[in-house]
């Protein structure tokens, strides 16, 4: 009964077009009202100290490296330094994004800044080169979404504060699965161009490449310095946040000049725009996993996956295909905050890896941002790359099909997260 006042209200309120945000306070005042426990003193204490915790800094840091990542040209150079390596190649310009994705991941933390950069640089040099418009919008939004894997990334930091996971092992496990969903990228590029007529990009010369080396040096020196400074531990993942908007805008300011003062100031309202909407939301997610503690739900998901409890392969294969569902109607943030405290006792109880869960799990709801109907990454692609949604889905599902794929090997191989994340967090 717990259950369905929970999701009932939830998704009741959802339904009539209730913001995510009010949808998950009132879901959780209905949970408090069955309960018998209502109390609006209660309701306000656990909102403030929802968005009170230290770590949870971070999210606006990162907001603002991605914002002065996009305006203030190291976006543009790193794109340009994939260009001169790969363009000239049969399907160049894909590799060219998957690249770019990668290490713009590895910047900002945010699959939404990222895609709006690659989309803005990308998607015209592609359409003019001849690629499928739909292909191109596809896979533009399916690199996007390396953005929450590859370290840093907000989306570790949330299920980190949430579900009580050390957030620097996090970041550090996410790095080979993100490569790997880049790979996978690669192959199904090759795949889906196969019968295509484009023009390719010139060779770049030695010369060109070397001087795309150069202008680039500096953003590429941000995540070296992030990567190393958690793995030698001179800095926590929240100080992290601090050195990649101080980093970013030493860069954009000074080095590339890029970023004036005036420009400066929109950046930050802009950072703090969208950080406001994220932080939000986990006060408004504190509410419900407060009542989700104190009504048990943890308890009652256990015992509706304790058929599958004897079996960890089984289990994480249920509650895969489970955040897939979800990702189809809730964006990324809401469903960390909500699912996050209903399933880290099922995780503990089973005896798997948090660490390791915590990278499926942010992998696949990396993937709900590109899962119609709701995906924001697709939406973000449709307005920057000014392509339909109806021709934008056609066009993403191959790349989705193939991170699922690697979504699946991960699950059945649980060693290919676990046996780096042991390498990359040796010292």
């Amino acid at each position: 009964m717990v259950i369905a006042v929970f999701l009932g209200s939830l998704l009741g309120t959802m339904a009539l077009g209730m913001p995510i945000a009010f949808a998950l306070i009132l879901s959780g005042v209905a949970l408090m009202a069955h309960l018998d426990l209502f109390d609006g003193q209660i309701v306000a204490q656990t909102l403030l100290q929802g968005a009170d915790s230290f770590t949870l800094i971070a999210v606006p840091f990162f907001m603002l490296a991605g914002e002065v990542m996009n305006r203030g040209g190291l976006s543009r150079r790193i794109v340009a330094l994939a260009v001169a390596l790969v363009g000239h190649r049969r399907g160049g310009l894909g590799f060219v994004c998957i690249l770019a994705a990668c290490v713009l991941s590895s910047l900002s933390g945010s699959a939404v800044a990222d895609a709006a950069a690659l989309a803005a640089l990308l998607m015209p040099m592609m359409i003019k080169s001849g690629h499928d418009p739909a292909r191109s919008g596809g896979l533009i939004a399916a690199s996007a979404i390396i953005g929450p894997i590859i370290p840093p990334s907000i989306g570790f930091i949330l299920f980190g504060v949430v579900g009580g996971v050390s957030i620097t092992k996090l970041f550090l496990a996410g790095i080979a699965p993100g490569l790997m969903i880049g790979a996978a990228l690669c192959i199904a590029w090759l795949v889906v161009i196969r019968r295509e007529r484009f023009e390719l990009p010139p060779r770049a010369g030695w010369a060109e490449r070397g001087r795309a080396l150069r202008e680039s040096v500096w953003a590429l020196l941000l995540p070296v310095i992030i990567i190393f400074g958690l793995k030698l531990g001179v800095f926590t993942p929240t100080e992290a946040g601090v050195v990649a908007a101080v980093y970013s805008l030493f860069v954009a300011m000074v080095i590339y000049r890029e970023l004036d003062a005036g420009a400066l100031v929109d950046v930050f309202a802009a950072a703090a725009k969208t950080t406001a909407v994220v932080m939000f939301l986990v006060a408004a997610a504190s509410v419900s996993a407060w009542l989700i503690t104190i009504a048990d739900l943890p308890g009652a998901m256990v015992a509706l996956l304790e058929p599958l409890m004897g079996n960890q392969t089984l289990l994480l294969l249920a509650i895969m295909v489970l955040i897939v569902a979800v990702g189809t109607a809730m964006d990324m943030t809401p469903t960390i905050l909500i699912l996050t405290p209903v399933l880290m006792p099922v995780i503990k109880q089973a005896g798997i890896d948090p660490v390791y869960f915590g990278v499926l799990f942010i992998i696949n709801n990396s993937i709900g941002l590109v899962t119609p109907p709701v995906g924001t990454v697709l939406n973000v692609v449709c307005g920057v790359g000014r392509i339909s949604m109806e021709r934008l889905i056609r066009g993403v599902w191959p790349f989705m099909l193939a991170q699922l794929a690697v979504l699946l090997l991960l699950v059945l191989f649980p060693a290919l997260v676990t046996v780096p994340a042991a390498f990359f967090s040796a010292r």
